[in-house]
């Protein structure tokens, strides 16, 4: 689920990357060579997303290649890793054990999420039903994961903490909100068939303070929070950490909502003569 205001899902399968031969066997290191070459832009993707979860479903890719799976697989794989981190968290006691099984399980799972496409560009291209599927998980975890940590958080304080548990209500409410909002923009983008010039000028500022911005939407980074799991044997360090994580993401949607509608009504007022294919904007 690596998504950020200028980076659509990694779901949308197939950019174009030449269909690999059957005739020669490619290897790992040449597979990983074409993954790195053929790569999506990161521009303003979050920090763990882009340095960490992107290279590590490059390799995860390329071993899926050569163990014959589909990108569908894949995709199952991811749900099955993330589900099993999911369950955990509600289910176990606090554990620093737990705490690293579930960060473990979450992390791999988003590493397969980001795997998936890119074995779909191996294999010469997806589809709309592989596009769907990514979604349709990417839109069950986004909510699931912290009615998990409601769950657990009830387990670990009971009547006590009933306060607290607002905040992973309050954090799946903004999530799942932010998640569709991506998908919508990017679907109401295709519809017009075009991007306003405004979103080309913020493109080209993304390219140049990149980094900046990945570090400046780390809030909203789905790895970060993967990682803040290995916290779960420390309850009320996990809570003040996630706390955080929480009030940064709800920052960032609300400024963010606010650009995207603006944006959002300026769609009906570009003319045909200034629609730039999306590809020239991703660059």
């Amino acid at each position: 689920m690596e998504r950020s205001p200028s980076v659509t899902s990694t779901g949308a399968r197939g950019d174009g990357m030449t269909r690999i031969g059957t005739a020669a066997r490619p290897t790992y290191a040449q597979l990983l060579q074409r993954l790195t070459a053929a790569q999506k832009s990161a521009q303003g993707a979050p920090a763990y997303s882009r340095y960490v979860n992107r290279p590590l479903g490059r390799r995860l890719a390329a071993v899926a290649f050569l163990a014959g799976l589909t990108p569908n697989q894949v995709t199952a794989l991811s749900a099955l890793s993330t589900g099993a981190g999911i369950a955990a968290t509600a289910l176990l006691d606090p554990a620093w054990w737990a705490g690293l099984l579930v960060a473990a399980a979450l992390v791999l799972g988003y590493a397969l999420d980001a795997a998936d496409g890119q074995l779909a560009r191996l294999r010469g291209g997806g589809s709309k039903a592989g596009e769907w599927l990514d979604h349709v998980v990417d839109a069950a975890k986004t909510s699931a994961l912290h009615l998990a940590v409601l769950v657990a958080a009830f387990r670990w304080n009971g009547e006590r903490g009933s306060a607290w548990l607002l905040v992973p209500l309050a954090f799946a409410v903004v999530a799942s909100t932010w998640f569709f909002t991506i998908i919508l923009n990017d679907h109401l983008r295709r519809l017009a068939g075009t991007r306003d010039v405004q979103a080309v000028v913020a493109a080209g500022e993304a390219r140049q303070h990149s980094a900046l911005r990945s570090l400046a939407s780390t809030p909203t980074d789905y790895g970060l929070l993967c990682a803040l799991f290995v916290l779960l044997g420390w309850p009320a360090a996990f809570q003040w950490a996630y706390g955080l994580v929480f009030a940064g993401f709800a920052l960032i949607t609300a400024a963010s909502m606010v650009a995207w509608y603006r944006q959002a009504g300026r769609l009906d007022a570009v003319p045909a003569s200034v629609a730039v294919r999306r590809e020239e904007v991703a660059a």
